[in-house]
């Protein structure tokens, strides 16, 4: 049976891989709401659709690009935690 210390180690690595697979779809969506928001601040237009549509196509683009590489970490981290939990069967 699985002991509080290896339960507490999936979970920091489960914790580790979310940040790893998020952080970089969530930093470019910062990054391009904090430049559309300077723009905007110093043009004084305030449009809904100017800072929503920008940041939508270059996350999409962003996820699409990384997608295989946030597959492949989950398929890692899944075929892993499956081997341990096989072991104790």
């Amino acid at each position: 049976m699985f002991d509080f210390d290896m339960n507490v180690e999936f979970l920091r690595m489960a914790m580790w891989n979310i940040v790893i697979i998020s952080g970089p779809v969530l930093g470019v969506a910062l990054a391009i709401g904090l430049v559309i928001g300077i723009i905007q601040a110093a043009t004084s237009i305030n449009e809904m659709t100017l800072s929503f549509v920008p940041k939508l196509v270059v996350v999409l683009l962003t996820f699409g690009l990384l997608a295989n590489l946030m597959l492949v970490q989950l398929t890692d981290y899944f075929a892993f935690v499956f081997d341990q939990v096989a072991q104790v069967g």
